[in-house]
């Protein structure tokens, strides 16, 4: 009985991600991800978030008027004037050092059926450390719209 019930839940949302640093370190995890309403006065979005072992990916979504299906162009860090677009940001481990890349090209694809939503960031950026460009393909798969409300600013 307790596996029916268990089956009637809807599936965790999942985070699948590749992270291509040329010319020889790829890095691919998956992740259970998860998403918060993000509390901005000026511009409400979406939260999108999966870690696993030290790797990562965070998907801020400013969806303008409404979240609704389609792409949304990427956002600089601090953008404080865009309505409409998307910050995408990955953390990854390569031994056991720790390096990070915000993408600062590439599209955001969002998909929304109901409460669940798939997304997929698709794009270049450059190392935080500066080591060189860095290639991220990530994509969230049946996450539910959390109801939760957290705060989020970027800082420069």
């Amino acid at each position: 009985m307790g596996a029916a019930c268990a089956s009637r839940e809807a599936p965790a949302g999942r985070l699948r991600a590749r992270i291509a640093r040329p010319p020889h370190d790829t890095v691919s995890f998956e992740a259970a991800a998860s998403s918060r309403r993000c509390g901005r006065a000026r511009f409400p979005g979406l939260l999108l978030t999966g870690t696993e072992r030290g790797n990562g990916v965070l998907v801020l979504l400013r969806p303008g008027d409404s979240l609704a299906s389609g792409e949304l162009p990427l956002l600089a860090r601090a953008d404080s004037t865009s309505e409409r677009g998307a910050i995408v940001v990955a953390r990854y481990m390569v031994g056991e050092s720790a390096h990070g890349v915000m993408l600062d090209s590439g599209t955001v694809s969002v998909s929304k059926a109901g409460d669940v939503l798939t997304a997929s960031a698709r794009g270049a950026g450059a190392e935080v450390a500066g080591a060189g460009r860095v290639v991220l393909e990530a994509s969230f798969e049946s996450v539910r719209v959390g109801s939760d409300t957290v705060p989020c600013e970027a800082t420069p």
